[in-house]
């Protein structure tokens, strides 16, 4: 996210070497506010509804491109609460657990991704943000190259008993959000 301004003392930032990375910095030498525009942590759903896998297009993305649900946290919020609170909020539909997958950068929108699997029931009920759904079978859905599409990769892998790289990598922390959440 591009800053310009000052968030404490409203001056224009200024690009400048802080700590051998070029920031945007507040000149002003009472302040010194630092713009580290770190990633935004992300999290998204590989919903699974009635043994099919539910895409989404979001309103605004070009007619042939779907997703998986994706949305940010809420202060406050766990990470797994948060994806179980946007599949209600942009499907409808209920679910009671998600189990991680792993994280993955999305380097281009500066997100760090946090991906889950969501086994959901009920009626779908498109939400403000969706334009439309589609429901593919499992054995049917393609992983894609950036964003998201990692996640469904190592999903796919794990549901035909494989381990990609990623997913050995990500095992420690797959093990201890089990034991800090209700996740099974």
């Amino acid at each position: 996210m591009q800053a310009n301004f000052c968030p404490r003392c409203g001056n224009p930032l200024r690009t400048a070497d802080v700590n051998g990375q070029m920031r945007q910095r507040c000149d002003v030498a009472d302040c010194g506010y630092v713009h580290w525009d770190n990633p935004v942590p992300v999290v998204a759903g590989i919903v699974e509804l009635d043994g099919m896998v539910v895409l989404v297009r979001n309103q605004g993305w070009p007619d042939k491109m779907y997703g998986l649900v994706s949305g940010f946290l809420e202060k406050g919020e766990t990470p797994d609460a948060a994806i179980l609170r946007e599949v209600r909020e942009e499907l409808g539909l209920d679910a009671q657990n998600a189990r991680f997958i792993g994280y993955y950068p999305f380097f281009e929108m500066n997100q760090l991704i946090l991906a889950f699997h969501v086994a959901a029931s009920g009626d779908i009920v498109l939400g403000e943000e969706l334009a439309d759904i589609r429901r593919v079978a499992v054995d049917r859905l393609k992983p894609w190259a950036i964003g998201t599409g990692p996640a469904v990769r190592d999903w796919l892998a794990a549901r035909n008993g494989q381990v990609t790289e990623t997913m050995a990598s990500h095992a420690a922390l797959r093990d201890w959000l089990a034991r800090q959440t209700s996740n099974p």
